[in-house]
């Protein structure tokens, strides 16, 4: 039996403080806000109680953060995609941000398992003067595990239409992409972390944070390979690559500290769930 679930997530802001209401239909939804930097930004956890995604399953994810507003959404744990039924899974992420709001998706990894059969999309929308936050980390199979990626297939989706598209279907047999040196070389765990904005960042503030972002990726652990760049004046985006997840999750979160407190003037408030 397949799961076919909504979650709609919808943030305001009033007298200062950001708000959320929701809707959903299936087992998808948030846990209670919490508001560990004050009442300004609204910290929420998003959960999937089955635990992962079979072949049939649909996730359809819509977040909409009106002007003022900021919010950060995590999960407790990856999201898994497992072994098809002869079906394909589905996840499918839209982000809507107003005028002059925040948001930061940070989800934690996705896991292709071996033979699934899944494809992750995400979409964003960004109205001028809106800021986006967000990250996508991947891990192919579960090597250390004894679980290899050698069959199946995952789709990746990300855009913004107009100034960002990104997509890309990873075969578990293309052994060329996978372990070509133009392609994964070998890698397992593949990731993006996108600083958007509506309006154009201004030249010398992209520079900047390009500069000192690469001064941490020169730091950065040795079994990471990773570059950042400018792909038009509204976006940051650090792409990598990584054996398995851990490595690149502890980068990602460093220069997602970075770029916080140097675009928002604000610390790198990690949510607890990430220390659980």
């Amino acid at each position: 039996m397949s799961w076919h679930a909504q979650l709609a997530l919808q943030y305001r802001q009033h007298a200062g403080k950001t708000s959320v209401h929701f809707s959903h239909d299936g087992p998808l939804r948030i846990l209670k806000s919490l508001y560990p930097e004050g009442p300004g930004i609204c910290h929420n956890v998003l959960v999937h109680p089955p635990g992962g995604l079979v072949g049939g399953d649909v996730l359809d994810i819509s977040v909409e953060v009106a002007a003022g507003a900021h919010a950060l959404v995590t999960t407790p744990g990856a999201t898994r995609f497992y072994k098809s039924n002869g079906q394909p899974a589905l996840q499918r992420t839209r982000l809507q941000l107003q005028a002059g709001a925040r948001l930061e998706w940070l989800p934690l990894e996705a896991i292709a398992y071996n033979a699934c059969d899944a494809a992750n999309e995400l979409q964003m929308e960004l109205a001028p003067g809106a800021e986006l936050l967000s990250w996508d980390i991947t891990a192919l199979g579960l090597p250390l595990a004894g679980q290899p990626f050698v069959q199946g297939v995952f789709s990746q989706h990300i855009a913004w239409p107009g100034h960002f598209l990104e997509r890309g279907r990873i075969r578990a047999d293309d052994g060329l992409l996978l372990n070509g040196q133009l392609g994964l070389a070998g890698q397992r765990c593949m990731g993006s972390l996108v600083y958007a904005s509506g309006s154009p960042i201004a030249r010398a503030q992209r520079e900047a944070l390009l500069e000192s972002t690469q001064l941490l990726l020169e730091a950065a652990p040795a079994e990471v390979m990773a570059g950042v760049t400018a792909p038009n004046e509204h976006m940051l985006v650090l792409r990598g690559l990584a054996p398995v997840v851990e490595p690149a999750m502890q980068l990602w979160k460093t220069v997602w500290g970075h770029w916080r407190s140097s675009l928002w003037g604000l610390p790198a408030q990690r949510p607890r769930i990430w220390s659980m």
